[in-house]
């Protein structure tokens, strides 16, 4: 009878954090005062390279300047990262922050996929 030696890779290992809330509320922008001016001063700016960094077109945002009262785009930016990162949380809730809170809509966005973002440690095995 033959033996057989079956040796197994190290398989890469996710560390997530899985939470169904924002990881931040929509008035913590002090958590990170360069991210909280920028945003306050120059919101086009932001807005753009946060929805460049979520895999968005770079000039998405800049459409919300051709709405009305409220934001499209930022809403639909909220909407979509509630459901990619299983957030619990209202469609009205989006609307009123799209509407009133626009900067910091955007910096509870940016806060939140600096959070989420999934970091792989890959294990490695030495054998002796």
């Amino acid at each position: 009878m033959a033996s057989k030696m079956v040796i197994r890779q190290p398989q890469p290992v996710m560390v997530t954090q899985d939470s169904d809330e924002w990881g931040s509320g929509i008035c913590d922008c002090t958590q990170d005062m360069s991210e909280c001016c920028f945003a306050f001063w120059c919101l086009p700016c932001f807005a753009c390279s946060t929805s460049k960094k979520y895999g968005q077109c770079l000039c998405l945002p800049l459409l919300d300047v051709f709405s009305g009262l409220i934001s499209p785009v930022t809403m639909s930016m909220r909407v979509s990262m509630r459901e990619r990162y299983g957030i619990k949380d209202t469609i009205c809730r989006d609307c009123v922050y799209s509407t009133f809170c626009v900067p910091c809509s955007w910096c509870q966005m940016s806060r939140e996929m600096r959070r989420r973002k999934i970091p792989i440690v890959l294990i490695s095995s030495k054998t002796t």
